[in-house]
């Protein structure tokens, strides 16, 4: 198991109720929903399910008893207070119910949004400074032309936005996700954030990648291992990939009416990380409007979000935006959309030479023997066919067609220009009549 210690960067474990920015009364309601919900008694597993250290959740839990909201079921001692039994009184659950009424928010307590604000600037994408060789590492396998690690390196490292373009089937998606891969550091996500009294849920599973850090015996009133505020989560740098579903109310709050609960944004989950927009062109929503929907984000680094009852307020903006199209950025874009995109990249397809690189590379791994014949028959007969136009995606489609007809019927794997004329016929649709 790889245990990480947390960072310089890491935010400070509260040293009393106020060093958490929460009203009393938010942290007292979250607490009763909680243990209402989950019927939790103990300390320990209180502590660790609100996110708050023991001290500060024994604290809390006497703010309560004084209100007679909750009241001890065990003898409280020094030696076992972290195992002390408490259970929620008529009254506590009276109040319990009211606020589920309100709000059906519980479970870890959430960080203020001026505080997550803060975090922001000390975990910054634009932070990152990415080498030549970082990215060349990331890329894998991937054969790209020589230039082009010269114009992502600093693209990458501004943190502004990015526009790849050209020809389909060109690794632009696996570029992005190489970017990705080349920032390798690690930041902290909030589990949830408040604004205005309102609870937004902003950890996702899907989205971010928890690394796991040595833990303290909960047992302990002083705590030795994480010494990061609990209310966060240490996660790899997240990614969020939409391709042709995206539309614009998935860059909105999400109000659940039935919870009464908010889910942040796609584009808030991605603070600090990368947003990729793949297929651009290919969402109902027009490119320009898409673009356009991003223009204060990407200049001002800050969005505009709104609440249900139509409060607008602000957010930090932090997120490395790609955005991915094989159309020719003139036909979707006026000219005002491309000056606030940051930096154009075109993704060409590979020469003849990088071609055949690809080409070896991928029947080498696939265990599919090269064949001098069939390599000519593919260059000289085929290519020709469709004016010498190479794509990367081309040399795994070919090599894996001749594998499968092979497997199929029974023969050895190998390659022979019979073999390149079957799987050429399956990788283009001529275009033909059909008669009806």
């Amino acid at each position: 198991m790889n245990v990480h210690s947390p960072t310089i960067n890491a935010p400070t474990v509260p040293r009393n109720l106020d060093d958490t920015g929460l009203t009393l009364v938010m942290m007292r309601d979250i607490l009763l929903k909680t243990m209402y919900r989950m019927s939790l008694s103990r300390i320990s597993e209180i502590a660790r399910t609100i996110c708050l250290p023991i001290p500060q959740t024994i604290e809390l839990i006497d703010q309560c008893r004084q209100g007679k909201l909750l009241e001890a079921t065990a003898s409280l001692t020094a030696n076992t207070s972290s195992e002390a039994s408490f259970q929620l009184t008529e009254a506590g659950k009276g109040r319990a119910m009211d606020a589920l009424s309100q709000s059906e928010y519980y479970g870890a307590m959430p960080v203020p949004l001026g505080s997550y604000a803060e975090q922001i600037k000390k975990q910054s994408i634009r932070n990152v400074q990415i080498t030549r060789r970082q990215l060349q590492i990331a890329m894998g396998d991937l054969i790209l032309p020589q230039n082009l690690l010269s114009e992502l390196g600093p693209a990458v490292s501004s943190g502004r936005s990015i526009l790849m373009y050209g020809p389909p089937g060109n690794g632009k998606s696996s570029i992005s996700n190489g970017i990705r891969a080349a920032m390798g550091d690690r930041i902290y996500v909030p589990r949830a954030v408040t604004h205005a009294g309102q609870i937004i849920s902003v950890y996702d599973p899907i989205v971010h990648t928890m690394v796991e850090t040595w833990e303290d015996d909960p047992n302990l009133l002083r705590q030795t291992g994480n010494r990061f505020d609990g209310r966060y989560v240490y996660c790899e740098r997240p990614t969020v990939i939409t391709g042709g579903e995206l539309t614009l109310s998935m860059l909105d709050l999400t109000f659940n009416p039935v919870s009464r609960t908010y889910q942040a944004p796609l584009q808030f989950k991605a603070t600090g990380g990368v947003f990729i927009i793949d297929d651009l062109g290919r969402q109902e929503e027009p490119p320009q409007s898409i673009v356009n929907r991003w223009i204060v984000p990407m200049e001002m680094n800050y969005d505009i979000l709104a609440l249900q009852s139509g409060e607008k307020f602000v957010v930090p903006f932090d997120t490395l935006v790609i955005f991915s199209t094989n159309f020719h950025p003139n036909e979707i874009f006026d000219q005002a959309a491309l000056r606030r995109i940051f930096y154009k990249i075109k993704i060409d397809g590979p020469s003849q030479q990088d071609f055949l690189k690809i080409f070896a590379l991928v029947a080498k791994k696939r265990g599919l023997p090269l064949d001098e014949d069939a390599i000519i028959h593919l260059i000289k007969t085929k290519y020709p066919s469709i004016h010498n136009i190479y794509a990367n995606y081309q040399p795994i489609f070919l090599v894996d067609q001749m594998i499968a007809i092979c497997d199929f019927e029974g023969k050895p794997r190998r390659m022979s220009p019979e073999l390149i004329d079957r799987a050429w016929k399956n990788m283009f649709v001529e275009t033909e009549e059909i008669v009806r």
